[in-house]
């Protein structure tokens, strides 16, 4: 039975448990509160729920260890954004939920879960992030910030775990993900300016499904165009 391990159970992680409990996975998923450890267990009542924050060192190494043998590794956590508009209007603070504290999230995740896959040999990890990690947008610096570092720890660990087995792999959400969190932002959009949190969840299958041979390193999942860019 394939295992994934997911952080972020909230809004896309829990969908994601969903969809791979259906087929027979061994799912556990991270959260840092017990309300949406909850709610995933009332939504997917096989899935192993973790309090944990990704943002500590310590905890990641915890999780890791409690899980055991892994398939496949997504991270899907995210921030409120504290800051929005222009970067010379922003306050020195701007960069703190980005790049001082998701940003070492990322990054715990990459590098505790690559060191994982790679003693086994196998398995897939994929990063999730938006169309900022291609360009930086109006209003959106901080954020564009911590996209870019992001692409270019997934870039580089691609390149150094590829020999070792093991598929690492940024998928790039160019669009605002549906949910709970995104839905006042969304009231007045037209549908190119979204994506489902299923067909996201449809994405990180496809980067896992695929051979080694094939592996995609980078994929963009762009609604507007109707079609997946890798």
């Amino acid at each position: 039975m394939p295992t994934l391990l997911v952080f972020g159970a909230r809004n896309l992680g829990r969908v994601l448990a969903r969809e791979l409990a259906a087929e027979g996975w061994r799912v556990a998923a991270v959260a840092r509160s017990e309300q949406t450890i909850w709610n995933l267990r009332d939504e997917v009542p096989d899935a192993v729920g973790i309090l944990g924050d990704a943002s500590d060192p310590d905890d990641v190494e915890r999780i890791f260890g409690d899980v055991g043998e892994v398939d496949l590794v997504v991270n899907a956590i995210t921030t409120t954004p504290g800051f929005g508009g222009p970067v010379h209007e922003a306050p020195p603070d701007a960069l703190d939920a980005y790049v001082g504290t998701l940003l070492p999230g990322i990054f715990n995740v990459l590098r505790v879960g690559g060191r994982v896959l790679a003693a086994r040999g196998s398995g897939t990890l994929v990063q999730v992030t938006g169309g900022s990690a291609r360009r930086g947008n109006p209003g959106r610096g901080p954020w564009a910030a911590a996209a870019f570092a992001t692409r270019a720890l997934v870039q580089s660990q691609a390149a150094e775990l590829r020999e070792q087995g093991v598929h690492v792999a940024l998928l790039i959400v160019d669009a605002m993900i549906e949910s709970e969190k995104t839905a006042q932002w969304l009231e007045d959009a037209p549908p190119e300016r979204s994506a489902s949190m299923e067909e996201v969840a449809r994405a990180i299958k496809y980067l896992h499904d695929q051979s080694p041979r094939a592996w995609t390193h980078e994929l963009q999942l762009t609604p507007a165009l109707e079609r997946w860019v890798p």
